[in-house]
């Protein structure tokens, strides 16, 4: 969207005559300056013509025709730029996007929540930790983990070092696609051992072998390699929680209209900074990239219809994506009307399910939880609801892990309250692990299959 074309004038930085939620305190200004300066002079992360492919993509799932798995870690860290950690976070999205290809018959949006994704909203400004009250930690983008004054003052310098490692992580991804690695030719680089812990295991050794002999066939008859299905499409989103960086990249292109965030594909705006007049509306209102909104209680279908107005004023395809996160319990009162009002009005968006967020517990022994049966209620409840109101389930938004942490309670293994702190490593949000992600997969293309969607 140009500024020219907006019912109000808008420009990278008109976001900062709005109220803004969640944003850090710097105590250097001079030092925040130098930092937005130099970000706005390194190389965009992602191009304009991946976002606009991605937009096209988007609008063909709002239609259903193509189905979006957008997953990775609730917040990144800095220590987590490796080779080990990346690769896993691609294998596991792999591995998911196959089942529900194979389950829902229609081609897989595989969206990242990496790359980025180094900024978290709290519910608090300060927490206390060991008995000593400290700034919230907000994701190593804002400050450190480390309970200190100083570690948890706000930095400006971690903007750089963020985008270096969003940088790095983006290069090694396209390597690792282009080098052959999501070839679905070869599940050799791929681990299946878990598998063996899972009651669906025959399940996915049947999906495994049954796409392994449809290659095989196509190949027997092009008398070639099927090009296609070597390389796959990896995009990158994290939530735009943190607009001075945001702004910093934020760069007009040559013979293009419009201002794009080339930071990430696909933004998002959080359930906690959503506010129709606040800064975050106003700063994503005048990108040009698609966009995602976090919707969940409370919210009226008044609110969603005016964030729609002003967030999609020319219901383009593909340009909104509303992320429902309502919790096992609250979904079915609270979804439908939303449905109801935006089917109503006869605008097009992109319904996405996050079962994650709405469903945190916290246990006797303060561990941040998830259950899994309570997410894979909410998924299945998702497809119900959206079947009686006549709407698309377009896609999934997960928080998940390419490793086998203990994080969330239940899965394949039964994990319990006492076999958290086994390997319970979030430093926010608690994640489904490996071989929960791939479960949740196994429920979701048997939906997709069943509604035909």
């Amino acid at each position: 969207m140009d500024s020219s074309d907006s019912p109000r004038r808008w420009s990278p930085d008109s976001w900062r005559a709005k109220p803004a939620a969640q944003m850090p305190t710097y105590r250097d200004a001079d030092a925040l300056q130098r930092a937005l300066a130099r970000l706005a002079r390194l190389p965009p992360l992602v191009t304009s013509w991946e976002v606009e492919t991605l937009k096209r993509e988007l609008g063909d799932a709002a239609r259903g025709r193509r189905f979006v798995l957008q997953g990775g870690d609730c917040s990144e860290n800095f220590e987590d730029c490796e080779s080990g950690a990346i690769t896993n976070k691609l294998k596991i999205l792999l591995q998911m996007s196959l089942v529900l290809i194979h389950g829902g018959r229609k081609r897989v949006i595989r969206l990242g929540r990496f790359a980025g994704q180094y900024a978290k909203p709290r519910s608090a400004d300060t927490e206390t930790v060991g008995g000593v009250t400290l700034p919230s930690y907000r994701g190593d983008m804002i400050n450190s983990v480390e309970p200190t004054e100083t570690a948890r003052a706000p930095d400006p310098r971690r903007m750089l070092r963020a985008y270096h490692c969003a940088a790095l992580t983006l290069n090694f991804i396209r390597a690792l696609v282009d080098g052959g690695f999501a070839d679905l030719q070869h599940p050799e680089y791929w681990d299946l051992d878990f598998v063996a812990h899972s009651a669906q295991a025959a399940e996915f050794r049947r999906i495994v072998q049954s796409v392994g002999s449809s290659l095989q066939f196509m190949q027997t008859l092009s008398g070639r390699g099927v090009a296609e299905l070597n390389r796959v499409d990896f995009f990158t989103s994290h939530e735009g929680l943190h607009l001075p960086y945001e702004q910093a990249q934020t760069r007009r292109v040559p013979r293009r209209a419009g201002w794009y965030n080339l930071a990430a594909h696909f933004p998002w705006i959080g359930n906690r900074t959503r506010n129709v007049g606040g800064a975050h509306v106003e700063y994503f209102r005048g990108i040009v990239n698609p966009i995602g909104v976090k919707i969940g209680p409370p919210i009226s279908p008044g609110e969603l219809m005016a964030l729609i107005e002003v967030l999609d004023p020319d219901n383009e395809p593909g340009r909104l994506t509303l992320i429902h996160r309502f919790g096992a319990d609250a979904i079915g009162a609270g979804l439908p009307p939303l449905l109801d009002a935006v089917r109503a009005s006869g605008r097009t968006v992109l319904w996405i399910c996050d079962p994650m967020h709405g469903n945190t517990e916290v246990t006797r022994e303060g561990f941040k939880t998830r259950s899994f049966d309570r997410i894979l209620a909410e998924l299945d409840r998702a497809f119900e609801i959206h079947r009686e109101c006549g709407t698309v389930m377009g896609g999934v938004h997960a928080e998940l892990t390419g490793d086998n942490v203990t994080e969330c309670l239940g899965g394949a293994r039964g994990i319990t309250e006492e076999q958290l702190h086994t390997a319970y490593r979030t430093q926010v949000d608690p994640r489904l692990n490996y071989e929960q992600a791939l479960e949740m997969a196994l429920l979701i293309a048997r939906r997709m299959a069943q509604a035909g969607t």
